[in-house]
């Protein structure tokens, strides 16, 4: 008898650990809640994993058993329940964090001192941390690198559900609610979770938008992109199974389309790059990755970062991801990447500052990603966008939202009034303003003043004469 410990890979199909475990032996399979890390999440992201939980306990119930739901330190409650069922094996897929790496080593130390064996699987991305490397063994630093081995390595086929006849007849206790656990609903509509939704979520993207990823991706309005980087972060589908989905539809590519699923692709290579810096530099969570001769002087503006939360920032297309961000747990990639040049280089505000609050309100949020990506904006990570070149929202949001359709969506302040008021908002007078929009408000920076503060304050930084 032996356990399978679900973490971040919460199906029953394309799970190499489950698979690995559930071919040697009859297995139970078991979730644990463990307060340590409960610490560091938030109602969108609770919730979500409580809908997958649900959705994979009636698949393992469909199949004569159940998953066992634990609450505690994950040390003395695994110990326990393999006591308690008579099991000699425990087994996990490998998390790269340096919070989950400290927790599995003192879960495995637990474990073995009671008797008990450990087998992890490397099953979250492709290629483990240090399989992909420079010429001198170093993880990249620059994606583009990383990209021409990742995308010439084979990849591993799906892994098979496991049979019925290999799971314990079991059954467990009641799934606990938010409120159990401490958290309260989210304000946002969070989406289906489960494999099934996840496979239906596929299904639609690389039958049809795949094809238009290259072109389309950077446009909020164009349903471009896949919606699956919350079951990416949840697992609750296989990095397998994707892959070999958007093969299969780049065999039934045609003419430029086959490009448009290669970049698509190629975005999949971007959280796995970000999974081996954080695995290979843990500290980028609370540091800079980049370090600079001088500390960066962040300005400290409490009223200016709650404008940008609350999306009262006077910019529309940053304001209007903002709201996305709170109704929705999600925002759109190239929104992402406007609203963090916004706060770090307009606001001058630490980057760090805008990654916590996407750890709250993000129902994907996940470290790797989301730290590379703030870092990224904020000209202080791996591969960074050069401090000079600083993103000017009114002209991202002329080019990528040009009809104003995503703005309007999420501003109803702005929902009256004409498309070029709004991309020129920075610019319209009083009058202007009042007429066309009366109770949204004036921009609370000057764009052109910040960009030369935001470049004089990296130029400091980096020590420059």
């Amino acid at each position: 008898m032996q356990l399978f410990w679900h973490r971040r890979d919460l199906r029953s199909s394309d799970n190499r650990g489950l698979f690995e475990a559930t071919s040697a032996g009859e297995t139970v399979p078991v979730f644990v809640f463990d307060r340590d890390i409960l610490e560091h999440a938030a109602p969108p992201r609770v919730a979500f994993m409580l809908d997958a939980l649900t959705a994979l306990r009636s698949w393992y119930q469909d199949h004569g058993s159940d998953l066992i739901v634990l609450n505690g330190d994950p040390a003395t409650v695994l110990s326990q329940l393999a006591a308690d069922v008579g099991a000699d094996r425990v087994v996990w897929n490998t998390d790269y964090s340096g919070l989950a790496r400290e927790r599995d080593d003192r879960v495995r130390d637990a474990l073995t001192s009671e008797g008990i064996a450990v087998e992890t699987f490397h099953d979250a991305i492709h290629h483990k941390p240090g399989a992909i490397t420079t010429n001198k063994g170093d993880i990249y630093s620059v994606y583009t690198y990383f990209w021409k081995k990742w995308r010439k390595r084979a990849k591993a086929d799906p892994y098979p559900e496991p049979a019925a006849d290999d799971l314990a007849s079991l059954s467990g206790e009641p799934l606990p609610t938010l409120s159990d656990l401490g958290f309260e609903e989210p304000e946002a509509t969070i989406p289906s979770a489960g494999t099934d939704a996840a496979r239906e979520r596929a299904a639609t993207f690389c039958g049809e938008a795949i094809y238009r990823y290259a072109d389309d991706r950077d446009y909020p309005t164009k349903s471009g992109t896949s919606r699956l980087s919350v079951d990416l972060k949840f697992g609750t589908i296989g990095i397998r199974e994707l892959y070999a989905a958007t093969e299969n539809a780049a065999d039934r590519a045609s003419g430029n389309e086959a490009e448009s699923v290669t970049e698509f692709q190629s975005q999949l290579a971007w959280r796995e790059f970000y999974t081996h810096v954080l695995w290979d530099n843990p500290h980028v969570v609370t540091q800079n990755y980049k370090s600079y001769e001088n500390p960066i002087e962040w300005h400290d503006d409490p009223d200016a970062l709650q404008a940008w939360k609350d999306g009262q920032t006077g910019y529309p297309i940053v304001d209007a991801g903002m709201r996305q961000l709170r109704v929705e747990a999600y925002m759109h990639n190239r929104i992402r990447m406007i609203v963090a040049s916004f706060l770090t280089k307009d606001l001058l505000i630490d980057w760090q500052e805008g990654y916590e609050w996407f750890k709250q309100k993000l129902a994907d949020h996940d470290t790797a990603n989301d730290n590379g990506g703030w870092q990224w904006a904020a000209s202080t990570g791996t591969d960074a966008q050069p401090y000079f070149r600083i993103f000017n929202p009114m002209t991202q949001g002329e080019r990528y939202d040009p009809d104003a359709e995503y703005i309007k969506q999420y501003i109803p302040e702005l929902r009256d009034a004409d498309p070029e008021i709004i991309h020129t908002w920075h610019e319209a007078s009083p009058t202007q303003r009042y007429n066309s929009a009366p109770e949204y408000p004036e921009p609370i920076v000057d764009h052109s003043e910040r960009r030369t503060e935001a470049i004089s304050m990296f130029e400091a930084a980096r020590g420059d004469d």
